[in-house]
């Protein structure tokens, strides 16, 4: 790195910090500016894919400078480049758990324990506006990533009438703090709205209860509104839901 003066070392450092540390705090305000409706869901992740790019290089400049710094270019290369290193380390964490997550689920987004004939929405088409990914179901390839990818999820048969599974899985989803949009008995049919933590993005569930002999079985479906694959979240949402109705009407 003899190449490298220190003055330039250190103006590579500086430059490394700005693009780690404005990478960070693109990252976080992305996630609650979509939540509080400061822009929409492209921009959000269009953010985060930019904040990886710009983490990425302010490390690549950073570990250069450190070298720099390491090969005679002077203690301010050393330091300055060391700091882009652990913010851009920081700044990587959220998007490398999701790359990471996306590895190892079905590139899917709309999940449900019926994929033959999947539960259908309807009160929450009007609210769906802005979504990027159609409400219809996707069909056939889609039902068989699923199979492969969660072959536990399964409808729910419960030893309740219909009547009473509704009621139950009305109270499963206002305890897992879903917004319901629609609770009609006379279909057997819960419809609700949850929405993602950090993000704010807003995921769609439509519960259906039929009767099978003495009591009910139940079927759910998850989706996404925007993005390719949902990181296993859709799956996650119905296994917690299930886990909680069946402990209310046990």
């Amino acid at each position: 790195m003899a190449w490298l003066s220190p003055r330039n070392a250190c103006a590579l450092a500086q430059a490394a910090v700005v693009l780690a540390a404005g990478a960070g705090a693109v990252l976080a305000v992305a996630g609650p500016g979509h939540r509080w409706g400061w822009w929409g869901s492209r921009v959000a992740l269009g953010a985060l894919k930019w904040t990886l790019l710009a983490a990425l290089l302010g490390a690549v400049l950073g570990a250069v400078a450190l070298v720099a710094g390491l090969g005679g270019a002077g203690r301010a290369a050393i330091l300055g480049g060391a700091a882009a290193l652990a913010i851009a380390a920081a700044t990587l964490a959220l998007p490398v758990r999701m790359l990471s997550a996306a590895r190892t689920v079905p590139r899917i987004h709309d999940i449900t324990t019926d994929t033959e004939r999947p539960p259908a929405f309807v009160a929450v088409l009007s609210r769906r506006g802005d979504a990027m990914n159609p409400a219809d179901y996707p069909g056939p390839d889609v039902a068989a990533k699923q199979r492969a990818g969660y072959p536990d999820l399964a409808p729910a048969e419960l030893p309740v009438p219909p009547a009473r599974a509704l009621a139950a899985a009305t109270d499963a989803a206002r305890a897992l703090g879903w917004e319901v949009v629609a609770e009609v008995p006379a279909d057997g049919r819960l419809e609700a709205t949850d929405t993602t933590p950090w993000w704010g993005f807003k995921d769609d569930i439509v519960v259906r209860v039929a009767p099978r002999g003495p009591g009910s079985v139940v079927d759910v479906r998850s989706k996404s509104r925007v993005g390719v694959s949902d990181l296993g979240v859709n799956a996650n949402r119905i296994r917690r839901f299930l886990t909680e109705l069946r402990a209310r009407v046990s």
